[in-house]
């Protein structure tokens, strides 16, 4: 009999960590907050998981890894199995994802711009500088300028 061996029926929180590559941790933490349900326990207390729920956790897995957040991830598994209809609204879903997604790349990309200038500005001080002192450093003198205009605490705060 060549065939893959058959996974049983019932597999400990261990098992099924290994199996999803989560932590038992976040498995734990997904049944707590309703994403996994609770599964049967023996009379020892140990869980013992069905392999649709290790699907499950893999599903969570993927979702997390493309930027969903709980409460959407809650959404897309309650939408699982569902008919094809429940597909727009998942479409929807993604449109909005990537658009979030293409909004933070912008803004990661200004942060990028502004941290190559002030890298620069860093390295021409330091080939002209005669001195090391920390209030002769122009990026350090520029976060303290924006700190005191935005209002925000002092360090001995």
């Amino acid at each position: 009999m060549g065939g893959k061996a058959r996974m049983p029926q019932k597999l400990q929180i261990g098992v099924v960590a290994r199996e999803t590559g989560l932590t038992v941790d976040a498995i734990r933490f997904y049944e707590k907050c309703g994403l996994l349900k609770s599964p049967p326990r023996t009379e020892g207390g140990y869980r013992l998981f069905r392999p649709e729920d290790i699907q499950d956790l893999k599903f969570i897995r993927r979702a997390q890894d493309l930027g969903f957040s709980l409460e959407e991830i809650r959404e897309l598994l309650f939408l699982q199995g569902e008919s094809l209809e429940v597909c727009d609204h998942v479409r929807a879903l993604l449109g909005q994802k990537l658009a979030s997604v293409r909004g933070k790349i912008v803004e990661l990309r200004k942060l990028e711009r502004s941290l190559e200038r002030s890298l620069q500005m860093c390295e021409r001080k330091l080939k002209n500088a005669t001195t090391a002192h920390a209030d002769s450093c122009p990026v350090l003198n520029g976060l303290g300028r924006t700190k005191r205009a935005s209002g925000g605490l002092n360090r001995e705060s």
